[in-house]
């Protein structure tokens, strides 16, 4: 909202802008400081939002707490407006001051478009210091694994961006081999040769369905936080790997 009379700037103008949003006394601390263009993405109005950027609105536009537009259509799940913003130049791996990415704000709500969408243009899957790991917070959610998004599982996804990380945390949560993207590829299609990432989509690929229903029913068990400790449960070593994924 634009200001009225007295009242204190907020944002940062942006540097390719000229327009400069103040906060509006009436409004919530938290959204005191919100643009129109932080509206439109966060109440998912694409036309509003394409407007916006046409008169010159800046899509990295930051609040005081650093949330941008991006932030808010992740949060939504408002994957048109997200798209858009992508296309625009908006920074898919901005921080807030918690240390939230777009990316970790939808993975925490189990929004799959957004993330695969955040995911191809770079979205770094590993968080930050200050947050814990998007993947892990995608998973807690429950969100589906072999959601498609433009054609591709975030599996595909990951094989692509050889993140052993991820494609362990997917595979641990029910994502499929079987599944082709739009070029008629297999996750294990487009995995480096001979990196990690490829040796754990062969081994899952040759794990009988019942040997993998045990692996995931006991990690699950055991809980994310407490799988280094697998290491120091009396089983037999060739049983830890392969809980972790390691053999």
């Amino acid at each position: 909202m634009l200001a009225e009379g007295n009242k204190t700037p907020h944002d940062s103008p942006c540097q390719s802008g000229t327009a400069v949003f103040f906060s509006n006394p009436l409004m919530s601390d938290v959204e005191s400081d919100w643009s129109p263009i932080h509206d439109a993405a966060f109440n998912g109005r694409l036309l509003a939002l394409q407007r916006l950027i046409a008169q010159g609105a800046c899509v990295n536009l930051n609040t005081l707490d650093k949330v941008s537009p991006l932030h808010g259509a992740c949060i939504q799940g408002h994957v048109a407006c997200a798209k858009l913003l992508v296309e625009k130049g908006a920074n898919v791996n901005s921080s807030t001051v918690g240390g939230e990415t777009p990316l970790s704000e939808a993975c925490a709500r189990g929004h799959v478009a957004c993330m695969a969408l955040l995911l191809q243009h770079g979205g770094n899957p590993s968080g930050s210091s200050q947050a814990s790991s998007p993947i892990h917070k995608a998973a807690e959610k429950g969100a589906n694994a072999n959601n498609c998004v433009s054609g591709e599982s975030p599996l595909h996804i990951a094989s692509r961006l050889s993140n052993p990380e991820l494609v362990s945390v997917l595979l641990d949560h029910g994502a499929s081999l079987s599944l082709k993207n739009n070029e008629g590829k297999h996750p294990l299609d487009l995995a480096s040769p001979d990196s990690l990432v490829e040796r754990l989509l062969r081994q899952a690929g040759g794990v009988s369905p019942l040997m993998q229903l045990c692996r995931l029913h006991i990690r699950k068990t055991v809980g994310k936080k407490r799988l280094g400790g697998i290491h120091n449960l009396h089983l037999p070593a060739e049983l830890k790997e392969y809980l972790l994924y390691h053999s």
